[in-house]
C-alpha cells in the first residue's frame, strides 16, 4: 500500500488527477466536492474518501480507518 499526496489549485484539478493515478488508488478529496453538483455525483459514485476539513477530528478518524482498511486487505 502507498499514499500518494497531490496539491491540485482548483477542484476541476481533481479530474485530471484521477487519470493519472494507478488503477486501484481512491483519493481522498475534501468534503465541499460532495455537494459539487454532477462533480459531486461523480465523485460518490467512483468511491472516493471524503474528509471534513473543518473538523479535524472527524478528518484523522477518516483518515485512520482507511489506512487500516488498506493494511488489513493490503491495498492500495
Amino acid at each position: 500500500p502507498y499514499v500518494i499526496v497531490c496539491n491540485h489549485q482548483a477542484s476541476l484539478d481533481l479530474m485530471g488527477m484521477v487519470e493519472v493515478i494507478p488503477d486501484r488508488c481512491v483519493p481522498i478529496a475534501k468534503k465541499e466536492f460532495m455537494y459539487m453538483g454532477t462533480v459531486g455525483w461523480a465523485c460518490w459514485l467512483s468511491g472516493m474518501i471524503f474528509i471534513d476539513r473543518h473538523k479535524r477530528e472527524d478528518a484523522i478518524d477518516v483518515i485512520c480507518q482507511t489506512a487500516r482498511i488498506m493494511r488489513r486487505e493490503n491495498v492500495r
